[in-house]
C-alpha cells in the first residue's frame, strides 16, 4: 500500500506520525515540523496547506495498516534522496523529544521506524 507520491510527502507524513504517537500533537512538535518541511519542499510551496492535508489524511488513515504503508513506501522509495533518508531517523527522534518527554508510546514508535529505516537501508 502506497499513498504518497514523493519522498518528502511520505517524510512529512512520518513526521505527523511521530508528533501523534503520544496522541497530542504538540506546538512544539508542531512548529519543529514546520521548520524540517523548509527543506523539503520548494520555496513557495504552501507549507501551512500541505501540513494541515498530511495532519488529515493521517486522522482518516487505518492505523491497522501502517506496517504495511511504511514497508511498501520505503520500497517504492529505495534509493531515492539517499540525503534525507540518512536524517530520517534523527529527524523524527527530535519531533518526539520537541515537547520534552519522550513517553512509552513514543519510544515504540520510533523503534517500530528504526527498523523500517534499517530495512530499506539494507535493501537499498
Amino acid at each position: 500500500m502506497v499513498i504518497h507520491n514523493s519522498f518528502p510527502d511520505f517524510l512529512l507524513f512520518l513526521y505527523v506520525h511521530m508528533s501523534e504517537a503520544d496522541h497530542n500533537y504538540d506546538p512544539a512538535e508542531m512548529a519543529l515540523i514546520k521548520k524540517k518541511m523548509q527543506d523539503l519542499y520548494p520555496k513557495g510551496t504552501d507549507l501551512e496547506q500541505k501540513l494541515y492535508r498530511t495532519i488529515r489524511d493521517y486522522n482518516n488513515f487505518d492505523k491497522t495498516q501502517l506496517a504495511t504503508l511504511f514497508k511498501d513506501t520505503f520500497e517504492k522509495f529505495r534509493g531515492a534522496n539517499p540525503e534525507l533518508r540518512e536524517t530520517l531517523f534523527r529527524d523524527i527522534q527530535e519531533i518526539a523529544g520537541a515537547d520534552g518527554a519522550l513517553n512509552p508510546s513514543e519510544s515504540q514508535a520510533l523503534e517500530t521506524l528504526k527498523r523500517f529505516i534499517e530495512l530499506s537501508a539494507k535493501s537499498v
